[in-house]
Formats: structure tokens, sequence, C-alpha cells
């Protein structure tokens, strides 16, 4: 998979072949922690509580929630690391944030929390969802490329108009790069032999339209 960057300009693709690694539980040890303060919390799932991908926003905002409208079998983690008992394994995590300077920050942040090996979950990748319309500063794209070297996979969604004036997240109103971020996370999931056991499996959200 090649790091690819939406935009209302089209659709331009980074040179990141092969950046798509198996992530690994606990992130890759050697990096120094985040401040206290500047961690995301974090929170022992119940036995109960499964799902094939836990959206984790790594600020307020970030649109993890959405990401759940649009994905049976995925949630959205509340700004929380979702941790599982030790006879369990771990829970699959994608982060989310925005592409405005506070929301790449905070990816950073969240991203050095599991290299540091302080979260002990399975990383996926990081979804950054455009906060504006049009293309991304440079400065801010520095930033962008330079976060994406630290997490397995990168998928960015661009600014969504319907979204913004209250139509609900679904298939329909969404970008194809939609479609190939469920289709990444089922290829990743997979592999990882996610959906057996009775585990969730991940799917579109089931839209009925009124034409």
């Amino acid at each position: 998979m090649t790091l690819v960057y939406v935009n209302n300009g089209g659709t331009e693709e980074v040179g990141a072949a092969g950046r798509m690694r198996l992530a690994e539980a606990g992130g890759q040890g050697g990096v120094v922690l985040p401040e206290p303060l500047d961690r995301l919390r974090r929170r022992l799932l119940a036995d109960d509580e499964r799902a094939a991908v836990w959206w984790l926003g790594a600020h307020g905002g970030a649109g993890e929630t959405t990401l759940e409208e649009l994905f049976t079998g995925s949630r959205a983690a509340d700004h929380c690391w979702p941790l599982t008992d030790a006879d369990r394994p771990p829970a699959r995590v994608v982060l989310v944030a925005r592409t405005h300077a506070h929301g790449l920050r905070a990816a950073q942040s969240a991203i050095r929390e599991w290299a540091a090996g302080d979260a002990q979950v399975l990383l996926l990748g990081l979804v950054l969802i455009a906060d504006a319309p049009g293309r991304l500063p440079h400065s801010l794209r520095q930033l962008a490329d330079l976060i994406a070297g630290g997490v397995p996979a990168v998928w960015s969604l661009p600014w969504i108009e319907a979204w913004r004036v209250g139509e609900p997240p679904a298939p329909h109103n969404a970008p194809k790069v939609v479609r190939r971020l469920l289709e990444d996370l089922r290829a990743m999931t997979e592999a990882e032999g996610l959906g057996e056991n009775g585990r969730p499996v991940m799917s579109h959200t089931n839209v009925n339209r009124e034409d």
C-alpha cells in the first residue's frame, strides 16, 4: 500500500511503498514517553466489549464516532487506549486525528506512547481527516509526512461538506478512499485471524435511502 493523501484537487500518492508493515502490540521500544498530561487515558475492556477495530481519537473532535458510524463491527474508543486482560489478544486500534496543527501534534504524541510500549494494543495505522477544504499548508504537510513514518499505515480522508451540514456519514456520501480504508483494514485484520472464534468483522454500515 502507498501513503495516500486526498484533497479537493484529487488523489496524490506519496512515495511510501512498503510502509504498511506488520503491526506489533506494545510498540517498538526505545522511545521516550510524552509528558503525563499529554498522554491519552486508558480503559480496560470488559469481556463482552469486542470490536474488529477500535477508532482512537487522538484529541476531541478527531472523528472517531464518524468512522464508527461508517463501519459496522468497529467502535469508537472514547479517546482511551482500549486495553485487554493478559488472557485476551490485544485490541486492534486505528488512531484518528484532524489535519490542523493541534490534531497532528496530538497524533504524534499518541504514536510516541504506543512506540514506547506504554499502550499494549495492536496499532494498525492512522486516519487523518481534513479539517478544512483544500490542500494542506506546506508546514502541516511536512508534519504529516513526519508522523506517517511512525505508524504501519496512514489513510487521509478529505473534507466532506455533506457531513459538515448535518448529513449522517454513510457509504453513499463518503469518498472512494473510505472504501479503500475498509478494504485495507479487512486485509490487515484477516491476516491476523480476526473474524474467527466469534470476533466481529468490519463492513460498511447499511443505509436505506428514499429516492
